[in-house]
């Protein structure tokens, strides 16, 4: 069995078996951020093959599904179910898009259905959304620069349709060979789920646990109210599963979901504490509090990254000081229609 990579970067093409009868295909992603985004087919002599999540719906993420599958005798029409961890683009579209060829099965988390019921709505009204949100949140430069950025590129459209059918905690679903559990871990998403073997101990861990980056969090069509402590407590129920191999959405395999878990909650309360205090010495918007801290492993500054990131910074921020606040260890008012916020 290979535990991590073999072939080089994790996100090199490849059919890459990380388990018996699991395979791990990384398919591309269109951005520099995020290289890739792991696919995992389960298949064997037991039952017909079953994918956790799907890809991006781009072509040349077809083609090399395709050409993955191929080496282990497989074509796209022999995949009976795609298990998807979330609903964001590079983990569900392409299953959208298969089942519309192959009629294959669809399953989703049911917290994701009120995000879904949204994205049916025009996506030019979900971009005004997101932009009233950086406004809020003391960033209505970011909200003009990406209202302008988006008057040259073609109208959004939608890529979402709704699942075959909703999973919910604690339902076991079969797979070949194999008994995975659904545990709801909201927070990255509301409705965000993963896939626990407890008898090989191996988790599915989507989005949720990612070996060497931070999960988005804050960022949804559909947001939660405290999406961090949303987080945290789905790492805690993690964390009280049986320690397990990490088979996670983006980056290699690797041996224990514990011990990353407790990585992912000292990086927070670290993360929560330098909050705190760019509040303390007078940062009041998440603007300004994301521009007193540090961003990405090379500790880059606010102004230092693109466009998109920065919008992600100020929504990660948001979602800090929520939880702060969750915690009364600051207090927001609204003034002229920013948040602002002070120590407790």
């Amino acid at each position: 069995m290979v535990t991590a990579s073999k072939l080089g970067e994790w996100f090199e093409p490849a059919t890459e078996e990380v388990a018996n009868g699991i395979y791990r295909i990384p398919l591309p992603l269109p951005n520099d951020g995020l290289r890739a985004v792991n696919v995992y087919l389960i298949a064997s002599a037991e039952g017909r093959p079953v994918c956790v999540d799907s890809g991006w719906a781009l072509p040349e993420a077809r083609a090399l599904l395709m050409r993955c599958l191929a080496n282990v005798g497989l074509g796209l029409e022999d995949i009976d179910r795609y298990l998807v961890t979330h609903i964001h683009r590079d983990h569900y579209t392409q299953a959208v898009a298969l089942r519309r060829e192959f009629r294959s099965t669809v399953s989703l988390g049911e917290g994701e259905r009120p995000a879904l019921e949204l994205l049916s709505d025009p996506a030019d009204e979900r971009f005004a959304q997101r932009l009233d949100d950086l406004t809020r949140n003391g960033a209505s430069h970011l909200a003009d620069s990406l209202r302008r950025a988006q008057s040259v590129r073609p109208p959004l459209v939608s890529d979402w349709e709704m699942p075959d059918d909703w999973l919910r905690d604690g339902d076991v679903v079969d797979a070949p060979g194999r008994r995975l559990q659904v545990v709801e871990t909201p927070g990255h998403t509301r409705g965000h789920v993963v896939f626990h073997d407890a008898e090989a101990r191996l988790l599915f861990a989507g989005d949720h646990v990612l070996p060497t980056i931070t999960p988005s969090i804050g960022l949804e069509v559909s947001p939660a109210a405290n999406p961090l402590g949303d987080f945290l407590g789905s790492l805690a129920r993690v964390r009280q599963l049986p320690d397990a191999m990490l088979f996670p959405a983006h980056g290699p395999v690797t041996a224990s979901v514990h011990a990353r878990v407790d990585e992912l909650v000292a990086h927070h309360g670290a993360r929560l504490d330098a909050t705190l205090a760019a509040v303390t010495v007078g940062a009041d918007t998440a603007f300004e509090v994301a521009g007193q801290l540090r961003w990405t492993r090379r500790e880059r500054r606010l102004d230092e990254l693109d466009l998109f990131n920065q919008s992600l910074a100020v929504s990660e921020t948001a979602a800090h000081l929520r939880l702060l606040e969750a915690q009364v260890r600051v207090r927001r008012v609204l003034e002229a229609g920013v948040s602002r916020f002070a120590p407790a």
